[in-house]
């Protein structure tokens, strides 16, 4: 026979550890090596039953009397084999049930990808989205028997769909449930199915829903609602998810609760001052740029960007001026600004040099007929 492990030991607990000391370690390392919730450790499942046994004896008084007199061994022999030993009885009488037994079974989650543009973003919308999904089939009710007939209740469970064993042990009587072999814990059987969902209980239908877009959505954020998901023969419906795409923006920029414009405007406007109309997602705004404004500098609109969720603000609207070059100039033109970099000392090397030639002899003649 295989060395069993000490019962102490195996809850990492001294010979004199207390009562509540026990109980302690078990829920610990039960809810540790649980091989539901620890699927990682291979030896998760064995690990747990050894935790269940250990506590099974040292709960009790007497058999922990008797364990701490005999060990492992009893006059005439071993302790019997625990072997059949269950040790999710333990767990269930201890936690009020095992993760996961007795939980109804769930449907899918759903997902729905919904575009949107920005200023759906700054005054919430409404969309309506049509998608399949699995419902309770309309033909049988969600029965699975053809319309007409009715399943009977399981002969074996009594439409319980979980079956009792209870098990004799030198410890004791441990009673154990496990789901029905027969019906598979859905309680009843089927003589004759459903014609449209074989008996499944469920089948393909089309939803139609009213989707509300809340003012400040994020690009990516999801939108849940609950139970309209795909359903599940005897249990619960699973979610749907909305997932909202916001679609790029031709005049905006989307920073947060921020947007960016951009406004071109010429270099007289930036260099001697100017007032215009710039668009916000709200309308038309009045925007002065004071003298010599630079290319690249930005001008902030307080509370023109989008809302923040749940009425919590707006953000700002940014105007990021760019000066223009303008790439049709005049001889006129050209000649002006020519002049002008002159009075700025500028240096300049004109592609036209009959031009500048021109205007450099113009003003050498103006000097000199000044100077007489």
């Amino acid at each position: 026979m295989e060395q069993k492990r000490d019962y102490y030991d195996v809850l990492g607990l001294a010979r004199d550890a207390s009562q509540r000391d026990i109980k302690a370690a078990y829920r610990r390392r039960a809810r540790q090596y649980h091989p539901d919730v620890n699927r990682a450790d291979p030896d998760a499942e064995e690990r747990f039953k050894q935790i269940g046994e250990a506590y099974a004896v040292l709960s009790d008084a007497e058999k922990r009397a008797r364990y701490d007199r005999f060990g492992h061994e009893v006059p005439g022999g071993f302790w019997p084999d625990m072997a059949d030993f269950d040790p999710f009885s333990i767990f269930d009488m201890f936690f009020g049930g095992r993760p996961g037994a007795r939980r109804a079974v769930r449907g899918e989650d759903v997902r729905y990808d919904m575009a949107i543009t920005l200023e759906d973003v700054f005054t919430g919308a409404e969309r309506e989205i049509s998608m399949e999904r699995l419902g309770v089939c309309a033909h049988c009710g969600g029965q699975g028997a053809e319309p007409g007939t009715s399943p009977q209740t399981c002969p074996l469970c009594h439409g319980t769909g979980q079956v009792r064993r209870v098990q004799n042990t030198f410890f004791g009587q441990f009673s154990t449930v496990a789901t029905c072999p027969d019906c598979r814990g859905g309680g009843q059987y089927i003589s004759q199915r459903c014609s449209v969902c074989g008996g499944r209980r469920v089948s393909r239908e089309r939803l139609t829903k009213t989707v509300r877009i809340p003012p400040g959505i994020e690009d990516g954020q999801r939108l849940r609602y609950e139970g309209e998901g795909n359903a599940a023969p005897g249990g619960i419906p699973g979610d749907l998810y909305v997932r909202v795409f916001v679609q790029p923006h031709e005049q905006f920029e989307r920073r947060g609760a921020d947007v960016v414009y951009e406004q071109k405007v010429t270099f007289a406007q930036a260099a001697l001052g100017h007032s215009l109309e710039v668009p916000t997602l709200g309308g038309p705004c009045e925007l002065t740029i004071p003298p010599g404004t630079q290319s690249g500098e930005s001008f902030c609109l307080r509370g023109k960007g989008l809302p923040l969720l749940r009425g919590r603000g707006e953000g700002d609207e940014y105007v990021v001026v760019t000066v223009e070059t303008p790439s049709d100039l005049t001889e006129r033109e050209k000649q002006i600004l020519t002049e002008f970099a002159a009075l700025r000392g500028e240096e300049l090397s004109p592609q036209d040099e009959g031009l500048l030639g021109r205007i450099t002899r113009g003003r050498r003649a103006r000097r000199r007929k000044q100077q007489r």
